[in-house]
């Protein structure tokens, strides 16, 4: 083997007959000779697919030579989606998808998973725990082998199908890409080279600084010009070779500060940012790797994990930010979590989740999320769980009376999660499952489960059993993407004119969309004013409690809501909580309502349109029901000339 100037060792061995010298498919690793004398194996750090012996627990993976023959190799047929205007991501795990008790397949995510995520109205699917990892259970954040996929999914040639299937469907898929830290695995991962030697001839910090404490992972040396050169090849690697779309990068807030933000809550001061804390080689890291990824694809999207709101995260590095397209609003799902558990919903305070709801740096886009993956491990519960608990599994059918408790779990449902997309950020993310109130908790299988498949995977038969209640809250899912998906209201202005804490009633619009939630758990407003800016027609656009969401149908879809002035024009103070305009809704209790302006060429057009012999009808419709509902004891009917003939 030689040695380069950079440091990494390699050697090229030669064909033999004009057949590859290492045939594909070979189990190969290589031995290397400590400075004690003692001889070890370790997988090379570049494999493209690792593999373990199947059925033996704790075996150590073997490195597999990929280089398949060209018939053999993938190639794709669809080209990648434009880039969306909002992103509105589904996050998956390929390995839990099945409905069955095992380890899903790409092939079985592409061809019975994907249709759904398309048919909910997503456009973009974020894919966890496609990196290579010996110990399933870490969700896939202990990565091994960076430049392999998960071979219990299946191999890199099936992966490829997967992506190019989703973009069949017009699905871009981002990957969830985790450069925060490596497994502390030494048979396995990147772990096995760390031999001792000097940090600059090392992936990672030597002592504490190269050690994740919370984690038990290492952590990487972003100021060695050989790591740096290992995760941009990466990030490249992955977009060229499998053709994804972006990346969502794992932890992101443990790379940007020595203290790795443990135990730290950050106040939005910039002494909390700029400090001798702060990780400047893994700022500089992460700017190169953003530089990387939007040259070699300007329409790929990058999604950073950062809960401390570091200021210019969002922003493009031309501009001195870091360059990611969004943050993860990740203080969303931790109100409602507090909320749930520590307060009475009658207690709730509309400013105060208006107030965290808004809570996100001016320029800078935020994908929000109303519950996350974590939440559904074992120990904690998904907010249908939260809301329901044990009355699921036996009252969840649509076939009898629903108690009190399912029609406030699935009112809450609802009105969490699409107060979460419409006022949380510029993008929306939801966890697979979660969409029809997943029931439950996930457990990987481990030994104190006794290795169970049980409770990691996903129960679809929940939602596509037509008697269930499931199917309300994912055809409320599909409605509200599809209204984002028509009007693209993440997009347009966003005023907030009322968080009425006694009411329990938060009013706000996007562009021409007004929206109300009702979050009072017994009082419905009849007649309840609401401000808007343009004065015209409205109906109703969407609402929580129609028949397809498993509502009472107490709204009139078909009410025109006519605009009334407000003020004096010119003069907030005198409006109706600071709007020109308002009119008059129905607001049930526990539901959610979206009103749309009706454009003025559409009025004029129904105007237009509208046969004069319908009002006469009309009107002798009317007088013959009141000459029935008074009994009179003529007919005066038959004097009256028919105008609906003339």
């Amino acid at each position: 083997m030689e040695k380069d100037k950079y440091g990494v060792w390699s050697v090229r061995i030669p064909d033999v007959d004009g057949k590859p010298g290492i045939p594909h498919g070979s189990r190969v690793k290589f031995r290397m000779q400590r400075g004690d004398g003692q001889w070890i194996d370790r997988i090379p750090a570049w494999i493209k697919y690792a593999t373990v012996e199947a059925g033996k627990m704790g075996a150590s993976y073997d490195g597999i030579l990929w280089n398949p023959p060209e018939d053999q190799r993938y190639k794709f047929e669809h080209p990648r989606p434009p880039k969306p205007v909002v992103p509105r991501i589904y996050e998956a795990h390929v390995g839990m998808s099945s409905k069955e008790p095992c380890v899903a397949s790409y092939i079985d995510f592409a061809d019975n998973v994907l249709p759904r995520i398309k048919s909910n109205n997503y456009n973009t699917v974020q894919l966890m725990a496609v990196m290579e990892h010996s110990y399933y259970a870490s969700f896939g954040y202990h990565v091994t082998n960076f430049f392999g996929v998960s071979s219990r999914s299946g191999t890199p040639e099936e992966l490829k199908y997967l992506i190019d299937r989703a973009h069949s469907l017009g699905l871009r898929v981002l990957m969830d890409v985790v450069h925060s830290h490596a497994s502390n695995n030494i048979k396995d991962g990147l772990n096995g080279f760390d031999l001792g030697q000097q940090t600059q001839e090392s992936y990672f910090h030597t002592g504490d600084r190269g050690y994740h404490k919370l984690w038990d992972s290492r952590l990487f040396n972003y100021n060695n010009w050989e790591v740096e050169r290992f995760l941009l090849s990466n990030l490249r690697w992955w977009l060229e070779e499998y053709q994804f779309d972006g990346f969502r990068f794992d932890g992101v807030t443990s790379m940007l500060y020595h203290h790795h933000g443990i135990h730290m809550s950050f106040s939005g001061r910039y002494r909390d940012y700029f400090s001798e804390a702060s990780d400047v080689d893994a700022a500089v890291y992460l700017m190169l790797a953003n530089e990387l990824v939007h040259t070699l694809y300007p329409d790929a999207t990058t999604i950073a994990e950062d809960v401390s709101g570091m200021p210019t995260l969002g922003r493009p590095v031309s501009e001195g930010g870091v360059g990611f397209d969004y943050r993860l609003a990740m203080g969303i799902p931790d109100t409602w979590i507090k909320l749930l558990k520590e307060v009475a919903d009658e207690h709730w305070s509309m400013a105060e989740i208006a107030s965290t709801l808004l809570n996100r740096r001016y320029t800078e886009k935020a994908i929000a999320y109303a519950e996350s993956h974590d939440q559904s491990l074992v120990g904690d519960k998904t907010l249908a769980f939260m809301l329901m608990d044990k009355e699921m599994y036996a009252g969840m059918s649509a076939l009898q009376e629903q108690s009190i408790i399912i029609e406030r779990g699935i009112a809450l449902h609802k009105m969490i999660h699409f107060l979460t997309m419409a006022l949380g950020g510029d993008g929306y993310l939801n966890f697979m499952g979660n969409e029809f109130g997943h029931p439950e908790w996930i457990d990987f299988p481990r030994e104190g489960n006794k290795w169970s498949y049980d409770k990691c995977r996903r129960q679809w038969d929940l939602v596509d059993t037509d008697h269930l209640r499931y199917k309300f809250m994912n055809e409320f899912d599909k409605a509200m993407n599809a209204l984002e998906e028509k009007y693209h209201f993440l997009t347009l202005p966003l005023i907030v004119s009322s968080t009425h804490d006694k009411d329990k009633v938060i009013v706000f619009e996007r562009g021409d969309l007004v929206f109300v939630f009702n979050f009072h758990p017994e009082t419905t407003y009849e007649g309840y004013k609401i401000g808007c800016d343009l004065p015209g027609k409205y109906k109703i656009a969407l609402d929580s409690d129609a028949f397809d969401f498993g509502g009472r149908v107490r709204v009139g879809h078909d009410v025109d809501h006519f605009t009334s002035p407000e003020g004096i024009p010119g003069r907030p103070e005198t409006n109706f909580n600071n709007r020109p305009s308002s009119f008059l809704v129905l607001s049930p209790a526990r539901t959610c309502q979206v009103y749309f302006k009706v454009p003025k060429d559409a009025v004029q057009s129904e105007e237009e349109n509208e046969d004069v012999s319908q009002p006469a009808a009309s009107v002798l419709q009317l007088i013959s029901q009141s000459a029935a509902q008074k009994e009179l004891p003529f007919n005066f009917m038959d004097d009256i000339p028919d105008f609906s003939q003339d």
